[in-house]
């Protein structure tokens, strides 16, 4: 059991609260695996850099990734009043979300399932020291 009245407690948890900004996607549908191929290429980049990475990036997730950088970068603007020429992505990851099973018909009468996977992904920036 917790020690001191309610309001100290969670004045206690708000405390040891992450004050970076951040932007976080949830029920992407896109998987893990695919969506960590492109965080990977922008972690520690600054985020004109992490811009020009996910601009010309093939894949499918970075678009999605893209809009996620832009949401965090005016999330620092208008909340934090950071600079955006001082931020970089501290830290970026994705989380295993719910995943869709759906059915595939086979020869024989047989069915196959099918796995589509979600994914929550988070973008943290931070401003350089």
């Amino acid at each position: 059991m917790a020690k001191g009245h309610r309001s100290q407690i969670k004045r206690e948890r708000n405390a040891q609260k992450d004050t970076r900004p951040s932007a976080k996607l949830s029920y992407a549908r896109v998987s893990v695996q695919k969506a960590c191929f492109v965080l990977d290429a922008i972690r520690g980049k600054d985020v004109q850099t992490a811009l020009g990475i996910l601009e010309y990036n093939p894949r499918y997730a970075s678009s999605l990734v893209k809009k996620l950088l832009e949401s965090a970068i005016a999330n620092a603007e208008n909340n934090n009043g950071m600079n955006k020429d001082n931020l970089y992505v501290a830290a970026c990851y994705a989380d295993k979300g719910p995943t869709m099973k759906r059915v595939h018909p086979r020869a024989q009468g047989r069915a196959y399932r099918i796995e589509k996977r979600m994914s929550h992904i988070t973008v943290v920036l931070d401003e350089k020291k």
